[in-house]
């Protein structure tokens, strides 16, 4: 049995890809979970923990004491110190867990980290939308993203700052640039955040601002540039373009399958820059490093 612990929309897709893939799952609303009464189970093979971030700790410590491996939603933790103190609580069950950077399943994602990238010396990634238009039946103000400990859209869309290390492994933040909103105090509504390596600079941008849905990258080297639309699944090689079958869903699934095949074999063959948790610390640093970096510039304007 595998169990869903949250019963949003991403705690609903994951029941329904369990599913379809053969599973057997319970989803478990976050406001009706007893802990007492569910770590005495016997059954339970492996977690999702789909909640808001700032609860996630309490699961993973429970999912440790019952030696079962996790399936955590991104972000791991908005603090170094929580980073650490959830992975000092997993142990060696971070070698058979996944973080849910799904987005690593891309297929441009997964066709460039296939090719030589050495030659890059900058680079954009961007993602934008409007978060009152997010998903269906969805209140931003009345979710995990509108509290100040753990959301805002550094952390809800930090899909690119992990697809960015994935592909240059040694960028650190050199700094963080915000906008926020007069109603959410201590929360994002854009970030930009300026990274750098050996050789290496660029920037990640990400808002809930722009009225229509972006995500871009463009990668500049010395043998070649690259531009990827992610939401086209499109790559282009300077003057060449190439495109890819897509379908957002399908990155769960691949997700997914990568770590039912971790909780029954810690030794399974997983796909390229599969996220399992015990190889995903620098990426947990680097979020939490950016969020902690943060330095607000002004307010954006927008009604809900």
């Amino acid at each position: 049995m595998i169990a869903v612990i949250g019963a949003g929309s991403i705690g609903r897709r994951h029941v329904g890809n369990l599913q379809d893939l053969g599973a057997a799952v319970e989803g478990i609303a976050w406001r009706d979970f007893d802990r007492g009464s569910f770590e005495k189970r016997s059954d339970v093979k492996g977690i999702v923990i789909a909640t808001a971030t700032d609860v996630r700790l309490e699961l993973v410590q429970m999912a440790a004491q019952m030696g079962v491996p996790v399936y955590v939603e991104k972000p791991l933790h908005w603090t170094r110190d929580g980073v650490a103190e959830i992975y000092d609580t997993l142990g060696d069950l971070a070698h058979r867990s996944m973080l849910g950077f799904m987005a690593r399943y891309h297929p441009v994602v997964q066709a460039l980290a296939a090719r030589d990238v050495s030659d890059v010396y900058g680079f954009t990634f961007e993602i934008g939308h409007d978060v009152r238009q997010w998903r269906q039946n969805w209140s931003f103000p009345k979710s995990y993203a509108a509290k100040a400990q753990g959301g805002g859209v550094l952390l809800d869309l930090c899909h690119e700052l992990d697809m960015a290390l994935a592909l240059f492994p040694d960028l650190k933040v050199d700094g963080v640039t915000s906008v926020g909103h007069r109603e959410f105090e201590g929360v994002d509504f854009a970030s930009r955040i300026a990274l750098s390596g050996e050789g290496i600079s660029g920037t990640v941008a990400m808002d809930y601002l722009s009225p229509v849905s972006i995500r871009r990258s463009d990668l500049n080297g010395t043998q070649a540039a690259r531009s990827l639309d992610l939401l086209a699944a499109k790559l282009t090689t300077n003057a060449e373009t190439e495109s890819f079958a897509y379908d957002r869903n399908d990155m769960f699934r691949a997700i997914t399958r990568d770590w039912l095949a971790l909780i029954e074999d810690a030794d399974a063959p997983l796909r390229p820059l599969a996220p399992r948790l015990s190889d995903m610390r620098a990426s947990c640093d680097l979020i939490a490093d950016a969020w902690g970096a943060r330095r607000f510039v002004g307010t954006a304007e927008m009604t809900f």
